[in-house]
């Protein structure tokens, strides 16, 4: 739970590379497992063994997945999937949501224009138009918005891909019947729906997202905890849709590294340290003692600060306003985010260096570690306010 500078400073790590660490830094079974396969050979180029007893974990453990691709990260899961999605329904238009991250392909890489049916338009220079031209973007939280684009492109929308809890705007779960919603939309027009659970799965549920709200989706790509810290990403979902993937379909993907055993190795072990559910229960308490904790803070140095979580990842929002999309996100003022971040560095705490990050939990984190971060937020916010830094 302890991360360490170039200065041997010690910090109580929230960031956890970004999610993958959910046992923490250098759990002892991972890397024994790791130091036995690297041995054998860090890679053959072909299935092996131990991909198999992952691929077959995945698909027992995410209710959506009955076949499963390893790939070599979320951005490939992601990119496969879509491609999967438009050769499965023979349509070629994407619904995403703005503040929504699903890596860097070029048909992610899209911020909204004005109005629910506006075309997507180049968030980073070399994205062509006319592949962002392919992407409607809605709003997280609002159905309406997407049933708005179904209605102007009722038969060309091949699927809808969907943080099923938006990770990458800090964190902003779904509003009550959001995902609901947005299934029974795909079940009617006959576009597929994808959950995009590479931060999300394994860290809010034993089953990721879709357990813990019970909504399926078609098809769910995957990453982060199932390589355990190592590089990894997955797709996967309905037999008949992934039987379209070559070498059995049409669909080409493949790659060098995929299923590299050193990675399959310590995301099995990963994922057989969380099998049973017992750790879920663990990060689930710390996860309520911190934002409780956090919840007393707020109250006692009265700030309407906005707060949010689910399981072991959440977010402190630097507004008082509610934070449900995008455009709600857009209220928090960062710079009062920047000196909270370093105010909880030098107490020894490494949250998300962005406001727009999670903090996540770690099996290695205790009551202790928590009750140490709350007190010291306690600190670095009080310290603030009496600064006059708050603005409301």
């Amino acid at each position: 739970a302890y991360l360490y500078d170039v200065d041997g400073n010690r910090y109580i790590d929230y960031v956890a590379s970004w999610g993958p660490l959910i046992l923490g830094y250098s759990h002892p079974r991972v890397v024994a497992a790791l130091q036995e396969e690297v041995q054998k050979a860090t890679s053959f180029g072909a299935p092996t063994e131990v991909e198999i007893q992952l691929a077959e974990l995945v698909v027992e453990m995410i209710p959506s997945v009955d076949m499963v691709r390893m790939v070599n990260s979320g951005t490939e899961a992601t990119m496969s999937a879509i491609r999967l999605a438009r050769a499965y329904t023979n349509r070629n238009k994407i619904i995403k949501f703005s503040g929504c991250y699903h890596g860097h392909g070029d048909s992610f890489l899209i911020q909204a224009g004005s109005g629910a049916t506006t075309l997507g338009v180049p968030t980073s220079p070399g994205v062509p138009s006319v592949i962002a031209g392919e992407t409607l973007i809605a709003r997280f939280n609002n159905l309406e918005s997407v049933e708005a684009l179904f209605n102007a492109f009722p038969d060309d929308v091949a699927a809808v891909i969907v943080e099923p809890v938006a990770g990458n705007m800090g964190v902003v779960p779904p509003q009550p019947g959001f995902l609901e919603g947005l299934r029974k939309l795909c079940n009617q027009y006959g576009s597929l729906l994808i959950f995009d659970e590479v931060m999300t799965g394994f860290r809010v549920a034993r089953g990721g997202a879709q357990e813990r709200y019970g909504v399926i989706p078609d098809l769910t790509t995957l990453g982060k905890i199932i390589g355990g810290g190592l590089p990894v990403g997955a797709y996967g979902g309905r037999r008949e849709i992934m039987e379209l993937v070559a070498p059995q379909g049409p669909v080409y993907q493949a790659g060098t590294l995929s299923g590299n055993p050193l990675a399959m190795r310590a995301g099995l072990v990963t994922l057989q340290q969380l099998q049973s559910g017992e750790a879920y229960t663990h990060l689930e308490n710390l996860g309520q003692a911190l934002q409780d904790g956090m919840a007393e803070v707020l109250r006692q140095l009265e700030l309407p600060l906005y707060t949010t979580r689910v399981g072991s990842m959440g977010c402190l929002f630097f507004t008082n306003t509610p934070v449900l999309d995008y455009e709600t996100a857009t209220t928090i003022n960062t710079d009062l985010y920047a000196a909270y971040f370093r105010g909880m560095l030098e107490e020894g705490i490494y949250m998300a260096p962005s406001q727009f990050e999670a903090y996540f939990i770690s099996t290695a984190h205790t009551r202790a570690e928590i009750d140490r971060t709350v007190e010291a937020s306690y600190r670095v916010l009080k310290g603030m306010k009496e600064k006059g830094m708050f603005p409301f």
